[in-house]
């Protein structure tokens, strides 16, 4: 599964390119985290704020300092499942994501990531 564990560590990507992973050490699944300055509830709440307005996410887990989304695309209606990790003793927020099927993704989850570093910009 895609899940963190109870210690919230991201799952490691598997050894296809449809997945980044801030927390991988390989280059091709390698992707900066995003610091934050505020509160970990106000940076999460900005988060989620910047997320709804993307199209096709749903969230389906979240607790005090961790969310798992599902992001499905329009045409094949793939689901790729990110997760995200509030480290409050670095200030860092971590994440993955990943295709559940097929073992390339065109760059797609690399792309949505940094696309929501740029929609949360300096607001966390």
């Amino acid at each position: 599964m895609t899940y963190a564990d109870m210690s919230r560590r991201l799952s490691p990507c598997p050894s296809s390119p449809n997945c980044v992973s801030t927390q991988a050490t390989d280059k091709g699944h390698a992707i900066d985290p995003i610091r934050y300055r505020k509160a970990r509830a106000e940076a999460k709440e900005a988060l989620k704020e910047a997320i709804r307005m993307l199209p096709r996410t749903k969230l389906v887990e979240e607790d005090e300092a961790y969310l798992r989304y599902e992001f499905t695309s329009l045409l094949f209606r793939f689901v790729d499942d990110v997760e995200f990790v509030f480290d409050d003793a670095t200030k860092t927020l971590h994440f993955r994501s990943a295709s559940r099927t097929g073992y390339g993704d065109l760059g797609v989850n690399r792309k949505r990531m940094e696309e929501i570093r740029r929609l949360v910009g300096g607001t966390l």
